[in-house]
């Protein structure tokens, strides 16, 4: 058992329970015993059956669940500082040819780095968006599976896919895409191999064509078929820029999120990338169906793609979690500060009252959770649930002074993590990595770097 007290607690309940002074307790089953205020009295002996208590003195530090990342392209790890001034469509045909070069050594190394920083950023569950699939360049899921259980994340990546390539109208080079067939049969077999669909699994697959602009309307169709018959979950980009707006007019005479109405592409098993291009109406179907939105407002602003409309989502019901998004995209990759970018994007568009810290919390953690149908044993820290958690070190120099410890970890600067636990299983502590050697991850994903660009 571990028994954390003496910290403040943010549970992400339904009441949002918020304790100054208080403890979490976990089981050796690798789920939440109990929480409360004040010092975990109950525990103070030794436990039952004779097993060894872990005492951890939270003193100075906020306890609050995982962070939950929803939208993440790792490969993009070696390609990162590049198309620095470019548009998304701008920034994806720069890029497109240098991804073709892609192999499972790079992918593994770019996956370790970005998985790596996740941990270190309070992030304790990621999907990941992989669609980018060269013919010779071995078995990049696998590659990325394997460095998620080196950092020992709880991982959610999805099988993309792409198949329409510049010479039939979409953005894509012909090299990087695959045949519909190709696509549909290489996600079932991912699902066949790698699906956990128990309560407590560390890894689940979900299909992922990529948008609009690079895949056919008979992927996006039977791709839905598939994960409704395998019963995964689905995810897309959509309506992120303008330029996307305009190809579906163009090629579909609707909008985005008609488009996706039209392929089957709405519903609560259904989470889609950025939504930042939505009207009213959009926003209402999303909201009546269920559908969530990985809001990614730092990438967002990256690519000058424009600003969510967060607070009217909310409004609407609708599920939105936070992603960092690729890393070539938002180099920056830390989870934890998407918390206070959320926050000041949401501001920036409706004014102060528009986000409060807690919301913000609670995107990046039961709002996570909910795009990734987790919400049942991941988002909150409430008894019974996977002890999915961090502490967060609130109590030196760059926090001094904010003396609402959620407010500080929300409008300060980036926290440290102090322990973060994963299923009860330690994956950082005292700011290091548990599991895997920084500067093993940083020489691998240089050398990763190098040879992609060479």
């Amino acid at each position: 058992m571990i028994v954390i007290e003496n910290a403040a607690v943010a549970t992400v309940d339904a009441s949002d329970t918020y304790h100054p002074d208080g403890h979490v307790v976990v089981g050796d089953d690798g789920r939440i015993v109990a929480t409360g205020a004040g010092p975990a009295t109950e525990w103070a002996g030794p436990a039952a059956g004779g097993n060894d208590i872990r005492r951890v003195d939270g003193r100075g530090c906020l306890i609050t669940p995982g962070l939950v990342n929803t939208h993440h392209h790792l490969y993009q790890w070696a390609t990162r500082g590049l198309a620095l001034d470019d548009t998304l469509f701008g920034w994806l045909t720069t890029l497109y040819p240098i991804w073709g070069r892609l192999d499972a050594g790079i992918v593994g190394a770019s996956a370790g780095a970005g998985l790596g920083r996740l941990a270190l950023s309070g992030c304790t569950l990621s999907m990941d968006h992989h669609y980018v699939f060269p013919r010779d360049g071995g078995d990049v899921l696998e590659a990325e599976i394997e460095a998620a259980r080196r950092i020992g994340l709880r991982f959610h990546p999805t099988r993309g896919s792409m198949d329409l390539s510049r010479k039939d109208g979409g953005l894509p080079p012909d090299n990087i895409v695959e045949t519909t067939d190709e696509a549909l049969a290489a996600t079932e077999r991912a699902i066949d191999r790698w699906h956990d669909p128990s309560p407590g699994a560390m890894l689940q697959i979900a299909v992922a064509p990529c948008s609009p602009f690079s895949v056919t309307t008979r992927l996006m169709r039977e791709a839905a078929e598939l994960a409704r018959r395998k019963g995964v979950r689905l995810h897309t980009h959509l309506a992120e820029t303008d330029d996307e707006e305009d190809f579906c007019r163009k090629h579909f005479n609707c909008t985005p999120v008609e488009y996706a109405e039209s392929v089957g592409w709405l519903g609560d098993d259904v989470w889609l990338a950025h939504g930042v291009h939505l009207d009213d109406e959009a926003i209402a179907k999303l909201g009546a169906t269920g559908t969530g939105v990985a809001h990614c407002p730092s990438s967002n602003a990256r690519l000058g793609a424009g600003m969510a409309r967060v607070r009217e989502l909310l409004n609407h019901g609708v599920p939105v979690g936070l992603g960092v998004d690729g890393a070539a995209s938002q180099e920056v990759s830390h989870l934890g500060a998407e918390l206070r970018q959320a926050l000041y994007t949401a501001r920036l568009r409706g004014g102060p009252t528009a986000m409060a810290a807690r919301e913000a919390l609670r995107l990046g953690t039961m709002g996570g959770a909910r795009c990734l149908g987790r919400q049942d044993h991941l988002g909150s820290l409430e008894p019974g649930k996977l002890a999915d958690l961090v502490v967060w070190r609130l109590d030196g120099l760059a926090h001094e002074g904010i003396d609402d410890k959620l407010a500080a970890l929300v409008f300060g600067p980036p926290a440290p993590v102090e322990l973060s636990l994963v299923g009860g299983a330690p994956i950082v502590e005292r700011g290091e990595l548990v599991h895997a050697d920084a500067e093993t991850l940083q020489r691998d994903a240089e050398v990763a770097h190098r040879r992609i660009l060479s």
